[in-house]
Order: C-alpha cells, then structure tokens, then sequence
C-alpha cells in the first residue's frame, strides 16, 4: 500500500480546505447581502451553489482522475480552492458568485477523489481511521471557519478581508499535498480499468447510499448556510454568537468522525449507526421549531452529533463497494447524485423562509428528510455490495 504518514498529513489538510468556502460566508450574510444590495432570491442561490457544484462537476472527477492521475488533480484542486476564495471578495455580486462557484467546483472533485485515494493507498483495516480523520479535520475546517470569521471582521476591516483569509488555508493545503502526494497512486490503475461493468444506476443499493447521501447533504449545507440566520430569528443570537454555535455544530463532527467510522466498519451492519444518528439530529431540530429558546444549547447538541452522520457516509461509500473502481463509480454517483438532491435544501429553505416571514416551514421540510434519511440508514447500512 502507498500509503503513509505524510499522504494522513495531505489528506487532513486538504479536507480542511473543503467547507470554509461554506462556513465562512455562512457567517456574514446578513453583511455580505447588505453591502451587495443584493435580494433574497440572490442569498438563496448563493447558498445552493455550494451542493450545486458538488453535484455537476462531482461527475466528471473520475473522467479527470483517469486522464490525469487522482492525486495530480487533487493538487490542481486545492489550488482553484485557494483562487476561488481569494477572487470572490475583489468586486461585487457577479464575481462573488464566479468565486464561489469556482472554489466549490474544485471541492467537488476533492470530495470525490480523496475516498479513492484514501480506498487505495491504505490496508482496509485503516480505512476507517483514515476516513475517521478526513472527515474530523473536514469538520474542524468548518469549525474553524463560522467561530471566527465573523470576530476578524473588526480586525481585517470588513467581511471581504475576513472571508478571504481563508484563501491561506488552502496554499498551506496545496503546498502540503504536493510534498505528500507525490508519486503514482493505486487508485489511479484501478480508476483506469477499461472492465465493463453494470450501471449502478440500476442498483437499488447503489440508489439507497446515494439518496442517504443526498439527503444528510441536504441537512449539513442547510445548517451551514442558513443556522446562524435560523438562531438569530428564533433564539435572539447575536452575529458572532450565531456563528460561534454554527461552530460548536461543526466542531461536534470532530470527535463523532474519529470514533464512528473505525466502530461502524467493524461492525457486520452499518444501519444502526445510520438510523441513530439520524434520529439525534430530527430530535434537535424538533427541539429547535418546538422551543426554540427553552433549551438552545442541547439542540445544537444533538443537530451537531446528527450532523456527524457525513463520516459515516463517506464509510458506506467504501463499505459497499469491493473495489477500488466500485469505489471510485459508486463515490462519483452517491457524491455527485447526492449533492444534486442536496442543492434543493439551502435554496428551498431559504424561499420557503422568503414566502413565509418564518423558519417553521422551513425547519418542518428539514425534518421530513430526516425522517426519510432513518429509512434510508436501515437500507443502505445492511452488508451488502453494489
């Protein structure tokens, strides 16, 4: 196996670099859209963009890695990261979007390839560790990102300069990957394999990981970029205390990502995982339409342990697969598919927001998927292969 201490290093990093682009905006909108002039509908989209990108450009990461090599365009990746983040913040509306979009496109091919790389270049009695800790550092970079964006307003003179420190995140990332990721991966040959196989678009569990997918990506980009909005309407928070509990949700998924994905995949079947965490998250967010200020704290709480459910996807992901190319088809379906399902959730909740005046028909749609998503957990966790 090809893999070792520094390519752990690479893959921390540049998971850390794949939700700031999310959080760090999240957690001045209200500024940005005051400053931009800018309408409702334009804040929505915004929002959607992220899951948007994943979706669209998450297909064509095997065609890149194939072409190229998948730790080659992981480099490229992190690099766009670091442009998109830097360009969004120079001008107005347009190049914001333009930014954004170019960041999360390059985010899309990370979320992709790095399971593939992860898949490939360590013993499958690490894989779980390993994913364990992509997905705690992927937290912590969102973490990171809402607590403190918002306090290094006043320090760098204004949400530009703040959202845009986080564009160094990702030249440290890109510079560690180079170093770490050098040299030809095994992911790369088994991507290659010209071997027809049959269209997971045809297997129920290929669809059951997707939508299961789809739909906790429809929760963590939903609580990524309308929370701080939610607590400050329902729960009297503040701007930076919003954003400090957006980060104590982020920052929750640390510990859940380290401990979960080792336990689950020793376990014969992952659905029980799947459906409690599911469950934790429907009754935060119940706790939070119901009685929005009796009890805040313990809401974050359990939305953060349910929020942590990603990890586990990410684990069903290389756990139904029995290869390193099913990994790659069913990482590139789930992800890409997914993310499709999971563009609906910011946009709609914040229109149903926009018609209504309130959040509760938009936390109601939220805890509908969560419904779904326990269903979906039982089926996806049972031990079988696409």
């Amino acid at each position: 196996m090809a893999g070792g201490l520094a390519l752990v290093v690479g893959v921390v990093l540049a998971a850390a670099n794949l939700r700031p682009a999310v959080t760090s905006l999240a957690a001045v909108l209200s500024e940005v859209r005051d400053t931009l002039g800018v309408s409702a509908a334009w804040t929505s989209a915004v929002t959607a963009i992220p899951t948007l990108c994943f979706g669209l450009v998450g297909m064509l990461a095997p065609w890149f890695s194939r072409r190229y090599g998948a730790r080659a365009v992981i480099g490229g990746a992190l690099a766009l990261i670091t442009v998109g983040l830097a360009l969004r913040v120079v001008d107005g509306p347009f190049v914001l979007v333009a930014g954004t979009f170019l960041a999360c496109a390059a985010i899309a091919v990370c979320n992709v390839l790095i399971p593939v790389v992860v898949k490939d270049s360590f013993p499958a009695s690490k894989v779980g560790a390993v994913t364990g800790a992509y997905s705690a550092a992927l937290s912590a970079g969102g973490a990171v990102a809402a607590a403190f964006t918002a306090p290094l307003e006043e320090l760098v003179g204004g949400w530009r300069g703040a959202v845009a420190m986080w564009a160094l995140l990702g030249i440290l990332a890109f510079a560690t990957w180079t170093l770490a990721g050098r040299g030809p991966s095994p992911s790369e040959a088994v991507v290659a394999d010209p071997t027809p196989r049959r269209s997971l678009l045809r297997s129920p569990l290929a669809w059951a990981v997707t939508v299961f997918f789809g739909f906790q990506s429809l929760v963590a980009y939903t609580v990524m970029g309308w929370l701080p909005e939610i607590l400050r309407d329902t729960a009297g928070a503040s701007s930076t205390t919003a954003g400090q509990l957006l980060a104590i949700v982020m920052v929750l998924g640390v510990p859940v990502s380290m401990i979960v994905p080792p336990l689950a995949a020793r376990a014969r079947s992952q659905s029980a995982w799947a459906m409690s965490m599911a469950f934790t998250g429907f009754v935060g967010f119940a706790g939070l339409l119901l009685w929005p200020t009796a009890a805040t704290g313990l809401w974050i709480l359990l939305i953060g342990i349910g929020m942590g459910v990603f990890p586990l996807a990410l684990t069903l992901i290389t756990l139904r697969a029995r290869t390193g190319q099913d990994t790659a088809r069913l990482s590139a379906m789930a992800q890409s598919l997914g993310y499709l399902i999971a563009a609906v959730g910011p946009f709609a909740v914040g229109l149903l927001h926009g018609l209504t005046g309130t959040w509760t028909a938009s936390l109601v749609l939220i805890l509908v998927v969560l419904a779904a998503q326990i269903l979906l957990g039982h089926i996806a966790g049972r031990p079988r292969y696409v």
